[in-house]
Parts: C-alpha cells; structure tokens; sequence
C-alpha cells in the first residue's frame, strides 16, 4: 500500500480495496521501521492518526465519499496543530502545545485527511538543507549521506521514502520546491494569498506560503484543491474562487508558450542538469508546445534583495519569542533584560541568530533606506520582468536548483554557498507568482528537478503542464533503494 499515490489512495479506498484503518497501520509501521534513518519526523501522532482513520472510515460507511476521505499525510512542523507538538525544529518551541488547528490543518482535516504527525524541518524554516534543526538533520532517502533540501526537507523524505503519500510545506524562497527537486517529487509554491497562512508560523511574512509535496502532479491537485481558499482570519489571503484543479490536468498543451530566460543558463548551473532541461523542453515539444528564450533581467539582484527582505522580516517576527509568554525560558534570569538574552541566546540556532541580526541591521536607523527600502525597489523590478514576460508565453520554465543534492554538513561552514542554491526558486516568492518543480532526470544518481512558473493564480496551469509531462515520462515513478 505504501507504493499507491494520493490518488490512487483515494480510489482503492473508494472501491474498498483496504480501509483507512489498515492503510494507517500500515505506514505507521513502515515510520517506526525507516523514519530511524532518515530523521523526517518530528513527532509521530500514532493514537490520533488511528482516531482519524476510524472516523473516515464510519463518514465513508455512513456514504461519504470525498476524494481525501481517509487519506494519510502528514504537516510540516510549523503549521500549528490542536493539542500536538508545534515546534518549528527550534528549542525554542520543544514545550509547545498548540491551542488551535492553522487553516490549513483544519482545511485537510474537514476533508478527511489522517495525520500521521509533525515533519523536520530547518529551524523557523531558515535554510536550504534541513540541516540546522534541533531535532538533528534530515537525510535523503536517494542517498542517507545527502540532503534532502530544505526548509521543507521532512516532507520531502517521508514522501520520497513512500512512509506517507503527500504532506504539507511552506515555501519562502524556494522551500517546498528545492527539496522536492533534490528528491524526485512533485512540489507546488501557489500564488501568494491563495492558500491561508494563519496558524502557521510565520518566517517572512510577505514571502511565506503553504502547498503540497507529493509524488505526482495529480496528487498536488488534490491536496491544493483542499488547503485554498479565502480564510477571513488571514487578511493576505485573497477572496478568489478555488479553480477544479482536477479537471484541468487533462488539457492538451497545443498551442502552449514556453520561455526559457537566458540568465537561467549562466556559469553557476551545472551543465548535467542543463541537459535534463532541455530534454524536458523537447519533450514538451512534442505534446504541442512551443518554446521562445525570454529575459528576466534583474533576476541578477534577487538574492541580495531577498536576504535582506526576508531577514528582516524574521527579525520582527521572532521578536515574539522572547521566554515571557510560551516557548523556551532560561533557568533563573537575573531580571528582564537577562530573561530575552539568555532565552533567545539559549533557544535560538546558529542560522536563526545569524538571518534575525542580518535583518535587524537592515532596518536599524540610517541602514533601511541603504537597505531595505533598495531590496523592496528591487522585488519591484523583478515583479515587472515576470509581468513583461508573461505577456510573451504562458509559462517559464528552467532548472529547479543549480545543482544535484550535496552531502550533508558540505555548506556548514559557507552559509552563502548555501544561499545560492536558491537562485531560480527565490524570484517567484519575491514576485508572488506561483511554481512548481517537477522530476526530470538523475545526476550521479540523484534526482533532479524542473521548475515551472506562471502568472498569478495560473496554479491549474502549472499542474496541468506538469501531469502531461508525468503522462509522458517515468522519472516521477522511481523510487530510491531501500525504501
């Protein structure tokens, strides 16, 4: 059961093939078994999960037949959910005990998702390798001496690792798409505004956004169709109708406008993983779509735009976790001031310190105008490219990251190194269009990806493309050894 798809879930469940209960079981098992190796959970919710499943059971029983009805998944560790472990892989929240569900979770829920728990992650989704959390790092299932990507890194293994079918994410700059690549799986950043953020823990703010990670783009579909929608307790979610992201999977791509822009194409891009984009582009080809080179021209700013906006951003938001009102409190702080700095010198990681003192630099007095107030200009330039472009094509595509998965610990020491790895991924968060990576070949034996972009709300699109893709080729198919 552990090989089915969400999809394929959602109609052996239908036909009474197995029940919720032992798809359930099933894979709680198959978590006890392997999880060990790859360290993508963080907490396990096993009683809960078995609770979930009898209820779907009895609603399918009682002649309910939703698509998700019964159907396992499991949240990355910021999304807050009722009465479980809410810890954003940070010490700072290891005692938290969330009050109430996020939208999102309840969203899920209400269609009758199971729980299996709370997934790794970079610490308050700083990162791109799922390495800096306190729970220890996350490893590949293509390669356990690898990363998986980040920050959504324990989604990305679990379903890699086929331990759950689909889960949650959140991408800021790249963090549901980069480790989806780094991992053979189908991974979806929406439109900014169109799934809800409230109840999950917020990194940046203007950047920050939920979706799916799944094996297929079908499987995206479903679960994108559950979690969007307007939430009238997030006032940046948008009032829109949620498309029949299904039904559109199945059009033909004749008469479909690729760009692919140059800048992608420059000397920081491994050439391997060039040649798996333009046979991707060939084959897309051949299901009737046509392909122009674009230019995104300030595409060459976006990294120092973004980690100054996002940075900053942080430093506002993770104000709040200060030892006074929940989270971690130091042992016997001698008066206020001694209480903030040990409670968050104590609690907070390495990469957290270093991205909350970049951004509050970034907005201290006689640095926002030098800073802030020039990276905010700039997102505005990169927001132009995109709607200048896509007046030329319907979609841009190109390589996902600049390289294939690298070996834990390897950019430890160079955090920018690290950063880079977000260079294609980062300009779709800072021009709040939507994205989607796709699997599209193997370098060295590691999974690499393709990534799509469309204009605002043009999520059907995306998968669309990608589902033609998947009917068309196998590399989403394939499954790392062991596992």
């Amino acid at each position: 059961m552990h090989r089915l798809t969400l999809a394929q879930i959602a109609r052996g469940l239908a036909a009474k093939d197995f029940s919720a209960v032992e798809l359930t079981e099933a894979l709680l098992t198959r978590i006890g078994a392997l999880d060990p190796q790859l360290n993508s959970f963080i907490t396990v919710t096993a009683e809960q999960a078995r609770a979930q499943a009898q209820a779907a059971d009895a609603r399918r029983a009682a002649g309910e037949s939703g698509a998700l009805l019964g159907a396992p998944i499991a949240h990355k560790d910021l999304f807050c959910t009722k009465g479980v472990r809410t810890s954003c892989a940070s010490k700072v929240l290891d005692n938290f005990i969330s009050p109430y569900d996020a939208t999102v979770v309840e969203k899920l829920a209400a269609a009758g998702c199971v729980s299996l728990g709370k997934l790794n992650m970079d610490e308050f989704a700083m990162g791109s390798a799922s390495e800096s959390s306190h729970y220890g790092p996350v490893k590949n299932p293509w390669n356990t001496e690898c990363v998986p990507g980040g920050s959504s890194g324990g989604s990305a293994a679990a379903v890699a690792a086929r331990l759950i079918p689909a889960a949650t994410g959140s991408d800021t700059g790249g963090s549901i798409r980069q480790p989806a690549a780094l991992t053979n799986l189908t991974g979806l950043k929406p439109t900014y505004g169109r799934v809800s953020r409230w109840g999950m823990i917020a990194y940046a703010s203007s950047l920050d956004q939920g979706g799916p990670i799944a094996r297929t783009a079908e499987d995206c579909a479903l679960l994108l169709g559950a979690m969007a929608g307007f939430d009238p307790k997030d006032s940046t979610c948008v009032d829109q109708p949620v498309d029949d992201y299904l039904a559109a999977l199945n059009r033909p791509l004749a008469g479909l406008r690729i760009g692919l822009p140059r800048e992608y194409f420059g000397a920081g891009l491994d050439p391997r993983l060039s040649d798996a984009v333009m046979a991707c582009v060939e084959e897309l080809k051949k299901l009737g779509a046509t392909v122009k080179e674009i230019g995104l021209p300030n595409m060459q700013h976006a990294i120092p735009a973004y980690y100054v906006i996002a940075p900053a951003e942080a430093s506002s938001n993770l104000s709040r976790f200060d030892g006074v009102r929940f989270g971690y409190r130091c042992e016997n702080p001698q008066n206020l001031e001694d209480l903030y700095k040990r409670s968050r010198g104590e609690g907070f990681g390495a990469e957290v310190k270093r991205r909350i003192m970049v951004g509050t630099y970034a907005l201290s007095a006689g640095y926002y105008d030098a800073y802030y107030l020039k990276a905010q200009k700039i997102r505005r330039l990169i927001r132009s490219d995109f709607i200048g472009a896509f007046q030329e094509v319907d979609l841009i595509l190109g390589p996902t990251t600049p390289n294939p998965a690298w070996k834990l610990g390897e950019k430890s020491s160079d955090p920018v190194a690290a950063y880079l790895e977000d260079i294609y991924t980062i300009t779709a968060n800072l021009a709040g269009i939507p994205g989607l990576s796709m699997p599209a070949g193997f370098v060295d034996g590691l999974p690499v990806g393709v990534q799509l972009l469309a204009p605002y709300f043009q999520e059907g699109r995306l998968l669309n493309v990608a589902h033609q893709y998947q009917q068309a080729t196998d590399w989403h198919q394939r499954a790392p050894e062991g596992f």
